[in-house]
């Protein structure tokens, strides 16, 4: 079942979304990127957690990747919603993004991404990013990437 979110759910995000962006396109496409995040969670492989996460990825021409967990019973091979939105964007060929949302739907409070996870949306996004992540409820926090990963480096190392 597709996750949706409710009029309060949207009103919610849309004031997190006034307090860091005066665009309101980029507000309802941030919104959109959330949705997305919702609906790629009710994908979710998770039969041991039976914890949901989605993930959405917004390129820099606009196109959304979405991704979600993919659990297996030897736990450290499980991939996270974010990672997986991530390494199919760059199967495609996409290698630059500019936000991402992650969904938790059975989360009690916002659960933001983990650090293999962060380390990973450090190689494709700037650190001025938003990265959005929350559940169904009215439980969302914006940050941008170097809030979440604050002392970033080695960037050089690819040039």
């Amino acid at each position: 079942m597709t996750e949706k979110m409710n009029g309060e759910t949207i009103s919610f995000l849309s004031e997190k979304l006034n307090e860091q962006f005066t665009n309101e396109k980029a507000k309802e496409l941030l919104i959109s990127l959330f949705e997305n995040a919702l609906s790629a969670a009710s994908f979710s492989y998770s039969p041991y957690s039976h914890f949901p996460v989605g993930a959405a990825l917004l390129t820099e021409n606009g196109k959304i990747f979405t991704g979600t967990n993919i659990e297996n019973r030897s736990f450290g091979l499980t991939n996270c919603a974010e990672r997986t939105a991530i390494f199919k964007a760059v199967s495609e060929g996409e290698k630059r993004f500019v936000a991402v949302a992650i969904a938790a739907p059975k989360a009690d409070y916002p659960v933001g991404p983990c650090g293999a996870c962060r380390q990973v949306l450090t190689e494709f996004l700037h650190g001025k990013s938003p990265v959005i992540f929350g559940n169904n409820k009215t439980s969302v926090e914006i940050k941008t990437l170097s809030e979440l990963y604050p002392f970033d480096s080695l960037h050089e190392l690819a040039e």
